[in-house]
């Protein structure tokens, strides 16, 4: 599994207008000069004859694909020379027709700066590992059913983009796999604006969908960072979490019907993400996770919810309707994550397989209706340290898992609650089993951390809530 490291530095505004793209620097300094072509028929001509290195730029217009696709077949380049196709500008060269980029057999393709406008979806396949697809534009046809991209190949970098506009059933982004079980591996997402998908179904229209149910058990190791989601209303599950090992942090969640959840699963981590309004928080069933860090504020259904099962565990051999089904939360760890009037805050489920063994430590629930806490038959909880405050009734949690005193909270014109000076939160966490380096702000926790997502400091943070400056096609 890959080393997880916190990306430091203030978060950069978008660059300005359509800047060309043959001015931005990928792959090696031994990379050929740039090859300029005005027309589909010499844009496979070049791509047909490309070696490491090669950048083949299409002239900004609107193109219409033959029905055989832009091939890109049997082409390989290097990790420091990758074959780079491009846009002129940013969005300046649209893809029109029924296909655009058919992918096999190559690895280390970078395709960047294109307005995809499809009547079916991009593929990269197995065969084809290291393809990155960065600063375009993704509106395609409005099809039910239609997943816009598709991952299967290995080590894919899915950066910068927009995903944008539809109302029916279907996946902006889906991470698959090659076979029926196994899911491709390493994919990373991070800097992309996912927004305005209306369709007023109740499943089947995820921003992100990190594998499948059948693909359970199988660790993707994908990280999906630094991502903004607005208005991602098409499923209750913005990111649908459907393998192991997974890391999701840092991203922004804003106005969306959609939530962060790990619907199958195991082992995958929540750290640092900015839940703003909307419906849903944070919803985990599976065994082993851990939600750190993050602040879930104003959301209209559930801040967390600790799910109940139809089954005790997935495993190896069950039937496809069983692993359809949800696994109990086991063994979960939610902690230092921050709580502000949401309509419900921690909560559960009453299937027949209750979750057991979570530790629920060091948060700030704060709410001024309902109960802060409502979940059913447990098993085996740990609650320590957590401050409860508000005019809502404490709910299920046991006496001794909380302090209910005012955590002096300040809300910041970024949206985000976080302490002032003289709060019961400073030094108060408890739980010495968790090595938590950083607050959701990217502030040192220091020896003794605050309760809470936030760790108290004079200082500017370094990671706020994104914007659209943040991410998408002209970001930094």
């Amino acid at each position: 599994m890959r080393r997880r490291t916190f990306l430091k530095g203030t978060l950069m505004g978008a660059a300005a207008g359509a800047v060309p793209l043959s001015a931005l620097s990928q792959g090696s300094a031994a990379a050929a000069d740039p090859v300029t072509v005005t027309s589909v028929a010499a844009l496979q001509r070049e791509i047909d004859a490309a070696a490491p290195g090669a950048r083949i730029v299409l002239a900004d217009g609107t193109y219409a694909v033959p029905s055989g696709g832009i091939r890109v077949a049997g082409k390989h380049g290097t990790t420091s020379a990758p074959i780079t196709i491009v846009s002129a500008s940013r969005g300046g060269a649209v893809l029109t027709g029924a296909v655009s980029f058919l992918l096999t057999g190559s690895s280390n393709i970078t395709i960047s700066g294109f307005a995809f406008r499809q009547t079916t979806g991009l593929v990269i396949p197995a065969d084809c590992p290291r393809v990155r697809l960065t600063r375009n534009d993704f509106k395609l046809a409005d099809r039910t059913d239609l997943d816009w991209v598709t991952v299967r190949g290995d080590d894919a970098k899915i950066d910068r983009n927009h995903f944008h506009h539809r109302t029916t059933q279907g996946v902006f982004l889906v991470v698959d796999g090659p076979d029926y079980t196994p899911v491709a591996q390493r994919t990373h997402i991070f800097r992309n604006y996912f927004s305005d998908h209306s369709y007023t179904g109740t499943n089947g229209g995820e921003a992100i969908r990190l594998g499948v149910s059948h693909r359970a058990l199988s660790t993707a190791d994908a990280l999906v960072e630094y991502n903004l989601f607005e208005r991602c209303d098409g499923d209750p599950e913005a990111i649908s979490v459907k393998s192991s090992g997974n890391t999701v942090r840092h991203n922004t969640l804003r106005g969306n019907k959609g939530g962060i959840v790990l619907r199958h699963g195991n082992a995958t981590t929540v750290e640092g993400n900015h839940v703003l309004g909307g419906e849903n928080g944070i919803r985990l069933y599976g065994n082993d996770h851990l939600v750190v860090n993050n602040h879930i504020s104003g959301t209209t259904d559930r801040g967390i919810v600790i799910g109940s099962g139809t089954t005790r565990d997935h495993h190896a051999g069950e039937t496809i309707e069983e692993r359809r089904g949800n696994d109990a939360c086991d063994r979960a760890v939610i902690a230092h994550n921050t709580l502000v009037g949401n309509a419900a805050t921690i909560s559960g489920e009453s299937r027949a397989h209750e979750p057991r063994d979570v530790v629920v430590a060091d948060n700030i629930l704060v709410a001024s209706s309902g109960r802060l806490v409502d979940l059913g038959t447990t098993g085996g909880f740990v609650w320590q340290g957590n401050i409860l405050w508000g005019a809502a009734a404490d709910g299920t949690i046991p006496a001794g898992g909380f302090r209910r005193v005012d955590p002096l909270l300040r809300k910041d014109a970024d949206g985000v609650h976080r302490l002032t000076a003289g709060s019961p939160a400073v030094g108060a966490a408890t739980l010495a089993s968790l090595t938590v380096t950083e607050d959701v702000d990217g502030h040192p926790r220091g020896g003794a951390r605050d309760v809470g997502s936030d760790e108290y400091s004079t200082l500017a943070p370094v990671r706020r809530p994104l914007t659209t400056a943040d991410v998408g096609p002209n970001a930094s």
